[in-house]
């Protein structure tokens, strides 16, 4: 499909998309449409009611993701990371966590209380950070997404168990959706992350 077909309104997709699964490229050109792209997708995570959102999340196989932890376009600081990188974990911390691509779904996920990470922004100014907080849990997690996995991953197999029904339901969803034509085969949805590869990695 040619690149300049997929300039459509992005949406969040939900598990088990096999987008959310790809492993993204890390971006080596940002443009203006990059710049349409991020707007877009904090309207999504707005309107989604999140305060994270991977571009995976939204059938991009690019190395970004934005934040605001206050969940409202009027409220926060709005952050934008490309090409994120996660190093020196220390301690663990062992938090609920939920996802925009698993609706109503939450469990303990534990996870290194303190990282540091070094990231760029849209205007290519380089990002070091030491986090030990509530933005270091969310990095972490929206970082997982830009390596295909997923928070359930995360969980102990106890506790991932305890929504397998609710995981099947979205299983069943998605198979339904993919019959009515409604999401593409997965032939032609790698042809698209190919595409977007090829524009910006």
């Amino acid at each position: 499909m040619p690149i300049e077909k997929t300039d459509k309104t992005l949406q969040i997709i939900r598990y088990p998309h096999p987008a959310l699964r790809h492993k993204s490229k890390p971006i080596r050109r940002v443009d203006a449409h990059l710049h349409q792209i991020v707007r877009q997708m904090f309207t999504q995570m707005y309107e989604a009611r999140g305060i994270g959102l991977a571009g995976n999340q939204v059938h991009l196989p690019l190395r970004l993701f934005v934040v605001n932890l206050s969940g409202s376009p009027d409220e926060g600081e709005e952050q934008v990371f490309l090409n994120p990188v996660i190093t020196h974990p220390r301690g663990s911390e062992e938090m609920e966590e939920g996802c925009l691509s698993f609706p109503q779904l939450y469990g303990p996920v534990r996870r290194p209380k303190h990282i540091r990470l070094h990231a760029y922004n849209l205007r290519g100014q380089e990002i070091r950070l030491e986090l030990d907080d509530f933005l270091g849990r969310v990095v972490q997690h929206e970082t997982d997404h830009l390596d295909g996995i997923l928070f359930p991953d995360r969980m102990a197999p106890e506790a991932r168990a305890e929504f397998q029904h609710e995981l099947l339901d979205l299983e069943n969803t998605f198979q339904e959706q993919r019959q009515r034509g409604e999401i593409p085969d997965d032939a032609q949805i790698a042809r698209e992350l190919s595409d977007w590869e090829s524009r910006y990695c």
